[in-house]
């Protein structure tokens, strides 16, 4: 890789947005259920076709200096850091048998880095989403999760499951994305939340987490022998709890399976409450969500647990930790006009503690990737 300048005229703006998930944490890479809905938060991406010898010129607002892409570059691993969501995506249409021309792309965002909300995803998806037009590529919008995932688990080394990129490509606005991680069938869920007097507050905790560290594949890596040791193609094939936590020979991987079980069961009763225009009624779900992920998967800190111990008590319906674990946000589903005695209540919370201030948003259901010109 070497920086360098592009000299291509603009020709196109495309946007991908980050993601929260209402619920369903840890379920996708066990070909479960999940209802994540898009923020307003985007990555975007400014592109033109660039003559000549076939490389891409990439600027990003992540890099003071932008960075040119060669066929050479095209290998796993073989670029890092930002550029490697790129570079990854680049390798996953060639490897696919896509042809690219070369391309000068702008990246800019603000989508919070390490927060649980998608930033990897949003850039790969945008990405994406410019190279398909660019090139003219007919890679059907239904099929481009599954290539963004795989340039973030193969060339990136990132053992995600395809919920992110789902998310961040085909979300509505004014609904969640009720998604079979296996099939990749597709529900848009009406979710609105002023219609129903309520205010969805994200609480990022500023504990940053790293997917790319041991305990995340490690929960995976459990879940994946678990549903071997169970006979089953993966853990949402378990209809019989009860007797699948007794098959099961220790303390550890009977808590990894419980998780799995249970949120996949929540995600679908939350979605049952959806259709049936009960909103509020999802919040217990959301609370007993992150009790299992406190309690059986192990994934949160005391950051986030803080955080959403004193929004119940401050009167919130329901709270729960989105995304990988580890660190990262925090929903908490509010009254409208309790949003902002939540988030104070949450703040001092943190500053009795010592900790980072938090910092908060109202989240909106925004709509999946697309060419804004």
């Amino acid at each position: 890789m070497s920086a360098g300048n592009g000299t291509s005229a603009e020709q196109g703006v495309w946007v991908a947005p980050g993601r929260v998930n209402l619920i369903g944490e840890h379920t996708d890479y066990n070909d479960g259920f999940v209802l994540p809905f898009a923020l307003p938060h985007r990555t975007v991406v400014t592109a033109g076709l660039l003559p000549g010898a076939t490389r891409w010129a990439v600027s990003s607002s992540f890099a003071s200096e932008p960075t040119v892409l060669t066929p050479d570059d095209l290998v796993p691993g073989r670029a890092t850091g930002w550029a490697g969501y790129v570079a990854g995506v680049l390798w996953a249409l060639t490897d696919a048998g896509y042809a690219l021309p070369g391309a000068e792309l702008s990246v800019d965002s603000d989508v919070p880095v390490g927060a649980g909300l998608s930033s990897s995803a949003a850039l790969e998806c945008a990405v994406l989403t410019a190279m398909c037009d660019l090139a003219g590529i007919d890679l059907p919008v239904a099929d481009r999760p599954r290539l963004a995932q795989r340039a973030e688990n193969v060339y990136v080394g990132v053992p995600c499951g395809v919920m992110d990129q789902a998310a961040s490509t085909l979300c509505r606005a004014g609904h969640a994305l009720f998604l079979d991680c296996r099939s990749l069938a597709v529900e848009h869920v009406p979710f609105d939340l002023a219609a129903a007097g309520l205010a969805m507050l994200v609480i990022d905790s500023r504990t940053p987490h790293q997917h790319v560290d041991n305990e995340y594949a490690l929960r995976r890596r459990t879940c994946e022998q678990a549903a071997r040791q169970l006979g089953v193609p993966a853990l949402r094939d378990v209809d019989d709890l009860d007797a699948a936590l007794r098959a099961l020979p220790d303390a550890v991987t009977r808590r990894r399976v419980r998780h799995v079980v249970t949120e996949n069961q929540r995600v679908r009763r939350a979605v049952d409450l959806l259709r049936a225009g009960r909103l509020p009624d999802i919040g217990p779900l959301l609370t007993a969500s992150h009790r299992s992920m406190r309690d059986d998967y192990e994934i949160t800190v005391a950051q986030v647990d803080l955080a959403v111990d004193v929004a119940l008590d401050a009167g919130a319906l329901g709270a729960r930790m989105t995304g990988g674990g580890f660190g990262g946000c925090v929903l908490a589903l509010v009254d409208a006009d309790r949003a902002d005695a939540v988030r104070a209540a949450i703040a001092g919370a943190y500053a009795d503690r010592g900790f980072d201030p938090p910092v908060s948003f109202l989240a909106e259901a925004g709509a999946g990737a697309y060419r804004v010109r």
